[in-house]
């Protein structure tokens, strides 16, 4: 059983926003407020901060009121850099590269960017709920395709071998290397093997937390 952890959520449809508290609180995760735009938001987290009691992680909609652009990322990115310690998880109708990238730009702690159809997959949905809650990653499959894909850098990816590319993918979404070594159906030795060889390649340093050495490699990918 993993730790109870304490939620707000963003969202300014009622029933998506009833329907993820019940998700969480069956689960049993505390949803400590609700809010239906991002200065609501704002003044909720800041009102928590002011009471000692910030929530481990806010799950935010990437488009919110009054105009339905990008309120809520950029309510995210606000909340990232004055309360690093809060989680932030984004939903999203469809992938926007702009806010996915503006997003993980930055702190290295506690970030998610999921789109809204993976909500219906509850135990997932609530995993990445607590993973990004503890300062881990959750990148939607799709957004790591999209951002892999564009990367800037492809001569250096051109260097990895198709299964590390697969491998780096699987880091991306937030996977550890056991979930990887589950999902791909080999020895989690062999994905050890695979996650030192593509960190040789890039020329990054591996580190001790899995979340840090994923966004070293998205930070690389789309500096």
């Amino acid at each position: 059983m993993v730790d109870r952890v304490r939620v707000v959520i963003a969202e300014d449809s009622v029933l998506l926003r009833e329907g993820l508290t019940r998700l969480l609180t069956d689960r049993g995760h505390d949803v400590v407020a609700g809010v239906g735009d991002a200065e609501a938001l704002i003044k909720v987290i800041g009102e928590l901060a002011d009471e000692g009691a910030l929530p481990d992680v806010v799950v935010a909609d990437v488009r919110m009121p009054p105009t339905h652009t990008d309120e809520g990322v950029r309510a995210a990115v606000r909340l990232r850099r004055d309360h690093p310690s809060v989680g932030v998880l984004v939903l999203s109708q469809y992938v926007e590269e702009q806010y996915a990238t503006e997003l993980l730009a930055g702190s290295s702690r506690g970030v998610g960017y999921l789109l809204k159809d993976r909500v219906a997959e509850v135990r997932e949905f609530v995993d990445a709920v607590v993973r990004v809650a503890e300062g881990g990653t959750a990148l939607d499959p799709e957004v790591v395709a999209q951002l892999l894909g564009r990367s800037r850098k492809q001569d250096v990816l051109a260097g990895l071998t198709p299964r590390e590319r697969e491998v780096l993918g699987l880091m991306a979404e937030g996977r550890t290397n056991s979930a990887i070594a589950k999902q791909l159906v080999v020895s989690d030795g062999a994905v050890e093997k695979h996650v030192s060889n593509i960190f040789l390649k890039l020329g990054l340093a591996p580190s001790d937390g899995d979340h840090r050495r994923v966004l070293a490699v998205l930070t690389y990918l789309n500096s």
